[in-house]
Formats: structure tokens, C-alpha cells, sequence
């Protein structure tokens, strides 16, 4: 019996205004190398290719960013407060000081260089 996903693969794009730029704030938050450039394509993949993460293709576009995305991302790691200091310190930026919370579970909104939301939740 083949219990094997059958659907497709997925693969993460992120429009950018600077996609080399944004491509060193997004390869230091996922540990992906950047592994090709391919005229406005950048390419970034786990190390692994048994690592089950999608990679994240960043296009530049000539357009900025209009509005909250209508997708993102959600890093779940195992120190929170830990981790948000350290994209901090990379180029992110909190878009609320105060964390969201259901009950007991706390999470960070972030913004990337471009503006780009995601989160940063408990594993």
C-alpha cells in the first residue's frame, strides 16, 4: 500500500520589489540556502530534498505592496520570544508590539523589509 502524498507539491511565491535583497532576510529566517536567480526569480530550498518545507520563490514586480496579504506565512518555533528577537535583529519589524493570544497560546505578527506579514507561533 502506497501511502505517499498524491496531490501536488507546494511551492510558496512572495511578490518583491527587491527580491536579491528580500532573498538574504528570507534564507537567514528559514536556514534555505538561495539557490538559483533566474531573471526576476529568486529561488530558495530546504537543504534537504527530503525536507518536506516548501521552497519560496521571491519574483520581483514592479508594483508595491498595496494592502495586508491575503496569505502568509506562520513560522512555528520552539522559542518564540527567542526567535522574534533574532528576526528583530535581521530586518523584521513587529506589526503589533503586543502578541495575539487564544487562552494560553501567543503568537507574533512581523512584518518582513517589504512589509510582508507573517507570524511567529509556538511549535
Amino acid at each position: 500500500m502506497n501511502i505517499a502524498p498524491s496531490g501536488p507539491g507546494i511551492v510558496m511565491v512572495l511578490d518583491c520589489a527587491d527580491g536579491p535583497r528580500l532573498a538574504e532576510f528570507w534564507s537567514a529566517t528559514l536556514n534555505y540556502p538561495i539557490t538559483r536567480q533566474v531573471e526576476q526569480f529568486t529561488i530558495l530550498r530546504p537543504v534537504d530534498d527530503a525536507d518536506p518545507r516548501p521552497q519560496l520563490i521571491l519574483q520581483q514586480v514592479p508594483e508595491p505592496k498595496g494592502v495586508k496579504n491575503r496569505m502568509h506565512m506562520d513560522l512555528h518555533v520552539g522559542d518564540v520570544e527567542g526567535e522574534v528577537s533574532r528576526l528583530l535583529g535581521i530586518g523584521a519589524r513587529k506589526v503589533q508590539e503586543q502578541p495575539n493570544c487564544l487562552g494560553d497560546y501567543c503568537w507574533y505578527l512581523l512584518a518582513d523589509p517589504e512589509g510582508n506579514e507573517f507570524c511567529v507561533a509556538p511549535a
